[in-house]
């Protein structure tokens, strides 16, 4: 399944591009404003190159660049002129897109946020990102859970930014709340090669679940990002993969939940989203459906603790040269919190 990269398309396809981005340097609200503009080029470029096209995906930091810059003059929110902008260009070139902004945060650091943009205008999907990439990153840890939206030609639709792509529980949520498509978006570089290309194949076959993942592309000067552009089909194979590095290459294929749907239903073996909750079947009627996972108790019980967890170096962002925090999660000082 793959219908020439979209070329030719299926009554039930979805066909999906991944931009493999140019990494940019931006520093000022001048870079962010010319940055904007190129990804609304980009769009453009998206539908001129495959007119099947459903959904256009850019990486994540396809805005602001790989500085982690937390400076209030280049961050964004939701009503400014770069969302808009992104709003107009979908309208204009009749696609889906998905965008990457930094945006402002009054009570604290900036979040790491994707937005999904219909071919309307309209705001269907806004995610803030759980797992930053610490000690790396100094994002704010997301607040809003995963959406899991009606996407194009009515498919189950989530995003996952980057590094959440790492956690399995991310991709499951996913598709425990239904979704059938899932992006993955990402700045990552180099040396995550491997690990991104195993985790986006398992997440895809472990969920039965297409996943569609890209990364920046190029040099900024300091910073090699892969590109990567990378669509997993739910069995966990590959069907279009941008394994040579060139910007702004845009990596396209014809995807369908429709089949998805049918394996959920139908697959007995590795039905695995559906045989977590339902353990042992054959032997009991309905299978076991007990959670007899230690870390989910201890999580929901707010007792999360790993065996080796005093031993543990990095437990903040100074290593990075990032100020240690003031505060917990939520916003109580660390002082407060300890009374």
């Amino acid at each position: 399944m793959n219908g020439l990269g979209g070329l030719n398309k299926s009554p039930n396809g979805v066909v999906i591009g991944l931009v493999q981005l140019q990494l940019p340097v931006v520093t000022t609200k001048a870079d962010l404003a010319a940055q904007t503009e190129r990804i609304v080029a980009m769009v453009g470029k998206a539908r001129r190159n495959l007119a099947t096209m459903d959904l256009v995906v850019f990486p994540e930091y396809s805005l602001h660049g790989l500085s982690m810059a937390t400076d209030p003059a280049i961050m964004c929110s939701l009503d400014g002129p770069e969302v808009a902008a992104f709003k107009a260009a979908c309208v204009e070139n009749r696609i889906w897109g998905c965008f990457s902004i930094m945006e402002a945060n009054p009570d604290g650091n900036p979040y790491n946020s994707g937005l999904i943009i219909d071919d309307t205008g309209t705001l269907r999907l806004y995610y803030r990102k759980l797992h930053p990439w610490i000690p790396v990153e100094p994002w704010e840890p997301g607040d809003l859970g995963i959406p899991v939206i009606d996407g194009p030609k009515g498919c189950k639709l989530a995003l996952i930014i980057c590094h959440d792509g790492m956690f399995p529980e991310m991709a499951r949520e996913c598709a425990y709340k239904g979704a059938e498509i899932m992006l993955r978006t990402a700045g990552y570089t180099a040396p995550i090669r491997e690990s991104w290309r195993f985790t986006n194949q398992a997440n895809a076959f472990q969920n039965l679940m297409v996943t569609a993942n890209v990364c920046m592309c190029g040099s900024d000067g300091s910073f090699d990002s892969m590109g990567e552009g990378m669509i997993v089909d739910f069995d966990g194979t590959i069907i279009a993969h941008g394994t040579t590095g060139r910007v702004d290459e845009i990596i396209t294929a014809e995807v369908r939940p429709d089949l998805v749907r049918e394996a959920r239903i139908h697959w007995g073996v590795e039905n695995n989203i559906y045989q977590l909750g339902h353990r042992g079947y054959v032997a009991v009627a309905g299978g076991a459906g007990d959670c007899p996972y230690t870390f989910m108790q201890d999580m929901v019980a707010g007792r999360y603790r790993l065996p080796w967890e005093d031993a543990v170096v990095h437990k903040d962002g100074t290593a990075c040269g990032f100020p240690a925090p003031t505060r917990r999660y939520g916003g109580k000082p660390i002082a407060e919190a300890a009374e």
